[in-house]
C-alpha cells in the first residue's frame, strides 16, 4: 500500500503529515494526488469522510510552494461557514513551517478582520460564495493571479441556490488556471457546470462500498418515540465512547433532547439552524475540544464537519432523505478508524429505514428496546420537563466550557470539565 512518504511531496508537508498521524493516504488521496501533482484538473466524486480535503489541500500546497511568486494564488470554494473554517484549519495543519498563509471569508459576522487579513497578504483564500463577492465587489479580492481553484460539495452548493454566484466568481477568474471539483452527487446541474469549468479532467470516484460506511458498525434499534430519549440516556451511560454526535429531524427535538440530558447530568451542546453563528462556532468548538463530549444536531451537521474521536453518531430520529443518512454516519469512521453508529426507529421511521438499507445494500441488523415508565413529575415521557426543573439550557453552560477550556490552554493542564465525568 503506498505511504504518503512514496509521495513526491515537500520534507516540510510529510513532517507535518507524520506529525499528525497521517502515514497512509486514503483511497481518494492515493489516486488524486499525483494526477494534481501532473497538472490536471480533477473530477473526484467521493461522500463526506473519505479524506477528500487532503486529496486537495496537500497538491495545493506543494504547488504552490514556488520561491519566485507571491499574492494570491489559491481559492477554495465551500458550501457553508463551518466547512470552510474546517478546510482552513486542515489547510493550516498541513501548512505548518512551509511560509504559506491563508484565510477564511464567510458571512454571518463583521468582515473587518478578514479584509485585515487580506490586507496583509495571503496565499490561499478559503471561501462561502456569498461573502467572497462581497468582498471582490468592494474591491478587497482580485481574482487575476488565481493559479489554483478548488470547488468542494459541488453539489450542495448547487442545492444552496449558489450557482449564479459560482459563475460570477469563475468569471472573474483566469483561463489558464488548473480545477479541483468534487461533489458526492452528480445530478444534471452539477454535471453542467464541471463540464464549464474543468479542461480535459481525470475522473476519481470513490463509490460508497469503498467510502467510510464499510468501517461504520451499524445497528438499528426499534423503540417507541417516548422510549428513545431512555435509550440515549442508557448508550451515553453504558458505552464505552469518545466524542458523540446525536442527530435529530428538526431543531425543536435537538432542544427537547439536550434538555433531558441536562436533567439527567450528561452535558451536551446543540448545533442548528436557530443559532446564531457566534453559538455555533462556540458549540463546535466545545465539542471539538471535547469540552463537551455530546453534540447534538440537525442535517446542518450531517455534511463538511471534520470532528476528530467521534466514535459514535446516533439517529435519535432518521433523517428525511436516505442520502442523509450517509452523510451523518460519516462523522464517525473517519481517518481510517472504526465507528459506531446507532439508529433510533420507530414505527412510522421503518419506510425510510427500508429506503436506506437499499441506498447502501445492507441489511442492518436489528434490536428491540422497551422503556419504562419515569418518574412521574419529572419526566413526561413526550420529551419535556413538568414540574421538577432542569437547569435552564442556553449559552451559560456552553459559553463556560469555552472558557473553562481556553483558560485550560494558557495554563496548560489537562483537567477534566467538571459537567463531564463519566458515570460509572
Amino acid at each position: 500500500m503506498l505511504k504518503f512518504s512514496e509521495m513526491p511531496l515537500d520534507k516540510t508537508l510529510l513532517d507535518n503529515l507524520e506529525t499528525l498521524g497521517h502515514t497512509t493516504p486514503t483511497q481518494i488521496q492515493e489516486q488524486g494526488i499525483p494526477l494534481v501533482l501532473e497538472g490536471h484538473d480533477l473530477l473526484g466524486i467521493s461522500q463526506t469522510g473519505t479524506g477528500k480535503t487532503g486529496a486537495f489541500c496537500l497538491p495545493m500546497i506543494q504547488k504552490l510552494l514556488k520561491p519566485d511568486s507571491s499574492g494570491l494564488r489559491g481559492l477554495i470554494i465551500a458550501p457553508t461557514r463551518e466547512l470552510a473554517s474546517q478546510i482552513q484549519t486542515s489547510f493550516d495543519s498541513y501548512a505548518k513551517d512551509t511560509g504559506l498563509k491563508s484565510v477564511v471569508v464567510f458571512g454571518g459576522i463583521e468582515q473587518t478582520s478578514q479584509v485585515r487579513t487580506i490586507k496583509a497578504g495571503v496565499d490561499v483564500i478559503i471561501a462561502t460564495p456569498g461573502r467572497l463577492i462581497d468582498l471582490m465587489d468592494q474591491g478587497h479580492i482580485r481574482l487575476a493571479k488565481i493559479e489554483m481553484l478548488v470547488l468542494d460539495e459541488a453539489d450542495r452548493m448547487l442545492d444552496m441556490g449558489f450557482v449564479d454566484d459560482l459563475y460570477v466568481i469563475i468569471k472573474n477568474l483566469p483561463k489558464t488556471r488548473q480545477t479541483l471539483f468534487f461533489s458526492a452527487t452528480m445530478p444534471s446541474a452539477v454535471v453542467d457546470l464541471s463540464k464549464r469549468i474543468l479542461h480535459e479532467p481525470k475522473k476519481v470516484e470513490v463509490t460508497q462500498n469503498s467510502s467510510t460506511v464499510g468501517k461504520i458498525k451499524q445497528r438499528v434499534v426499534f423503540c417507541k418515540r417516548e422510549d428513545k430519549f431512555q435509550l440515549l440516556k442508557k448508550i451515553l451511560k453504558s458505552e464505552e465512547r469518545e466524542l458523540v454526535i446525536v442527530f435529530t429531524k428538526t431543531k425543536n427535538s435537538a432542544d427537547k433532547v439536550k434538555e433531558y440530558l441536562r436533567f439527567h447530568h450528561i452535558a451536551a451542546t446543540v448545533f442548528h439552524g436557530d443559532k446564531s453563528q457566534d453559538d455555533r462556532e462556540r458549540a463546535l468548538m466545545n465539542f471539538t475540544n471535547k469540552a463537551m463530549k455530546v453534540m447534538i444536531a440537525t442535517d446542518i451537521a450531517a455534511r463538511g464537519l471534520d470532528v476528530q474521536d467521534v466514535s459514535h453518531v446516533i439517529n435519535f430520529e432518521l433523517p428525511l432523505e436516505a442520502e442523509n443518512y450517509v452523510h451523518r454516519i460519516g462523522r464517525t469512521g473517519r481517518a481510517g478508524k472504526e465507528g459506531i453508529a446507532v439508529t433510533f426507529c420507530e414505527e412510522s421511521e421503518k419506510a425510510i429505514l427500508l429506503k436506506i438499507e437499499a441506498l447502501i445494500n445492507l441489511k442492518l441488523p436489528t434490536e428491540t428496546f422497551k422503556g419504562v415508565r419515569e418518574a412521574s413529575g419529572k419526566w413526561n415521557q413526550e420529551g419535556s420537563i413538568r414540574s421538577v426543573k432542569a437547569p435552564t439550557p442556553g449559552k451559560s453552560q456552553e459559553k463556560s466550557a469555552y472558557v473553562d477550556h481556553s483558560k485550560r490552554q494558557r495554563i496548560g493542564t489537562a483537567k477534566t470539565h467538571p459537567g463531564l465525568k463519566k458515570k460509572r
